[in-house]
């Protein structure tokens, strides 16, 4: 199975253009962080996590032909907005895109994308096939997805395990009870926004004490803001078995 990083980024921290910074005005590719995303490419399925603003984009750069499934970890825009954009893998699949969200995250897409599920059946509008999903595992054909409720400042949202690859956005704290569904991790992803504390997700050095913590053979840090700095700086201070993930970045789990 391949996980491709779509996006890294957020935009959380991150001004509204273009602001002159070390990361706006960097050189280096690894700088050009997308909303967080990923690409999920087993046997029989092709499926996404999150469909943030640069959704279309993202499938775009990463030369994506096929999608079988969205997963939702939680509501916020910068993981829902692109969803509009499936209707060109409807038209070129000639069917619905299966989504798996939670009963909160079904509530937003319904707010945020009334014409996708009014009824009209409006011609040209998204195709989807909705799944409810809640911390029980589920699986998108023969992939078995594993929730884990994690705390984002006080809103529950999901990350998941496959088999020993775990993927966490958006935490800044995780029950024990939910630490053990992650134990035996061999890949681990995990956000760090910034080095600074922050209300609703890990810091750079709360980041690592988790990896440390869960003791994963490779961490991969991700939903990275401008103010973390330069990946090529930041590199530098991370233990050996500690990476900032970068957009393109593909990995075989």
């Amino acid at each position: 199975m391949t996980i491709t990083f779509l996006g890294t980024g957020t935009s959380q921290g991150v001004p509204v253009i273009a602001c002159g910074c070390e990361i706006c005005t960097s050189t280096d590719t690894q700088d050009k962080r997308l909303r967080t995303s990923i690409l999920i490419e087993a046997a029989d399925k092709t499926i996404v996590i999150d469909s943030g603003p640069d959704f279309r984009y993202q499938m775009l750069r990463a030369g994506v032909k096929h999608l079988d499934a969205i997963v939702f970890t939680h509501e916020h825009k910068d993981h829902i907005a692109g969803m509009d954009d499936i209707r060109a893998f409807n038209y070129k699949q000639n069917s619905p895109v299966d989504v798996y969200a939670d009963a909160r995250v079904r509530k937003a897409l319904i707010r945020e994308f009334p014409y996708i599920f009014d009824g009209t059946g409006y011609p040209g509008i998204p195709q989807v096939v909705v799944h409810p999903i809640d911390t029980t595992s589920f699986n998108i054909g023969s992939v078995k997805f594993t929730p884990i409720e994690v705390m984002h400042y006080k809103l529950p949202i999901l990350g998941f395990r496959i088999k020993d690859f775990t993927y966490i956005t958006d935490a800044k704290t995780v029950s024990e009870s939910e630490k053990e569904k992650i134990r035996g991790t061999k890949t681990l992803v995990i956000n760090a926004l910034q080095k600074q504390t922050h209300i609703s997700h890990f810091t750079l050095a709360e980041a690592i004490a988790f990896a440390d913590e869960i003791g994963a053979e490779k961490t991969y840090l991700t939903h990275i803001s401008h103010r973390l700095g330069k990946h090529f700086d930041i590199s530098k201070e991370l233990p050996a078995n500690i990476e900032l993930a970068y957009d393109g970045l593909k990995i075989t789990v």
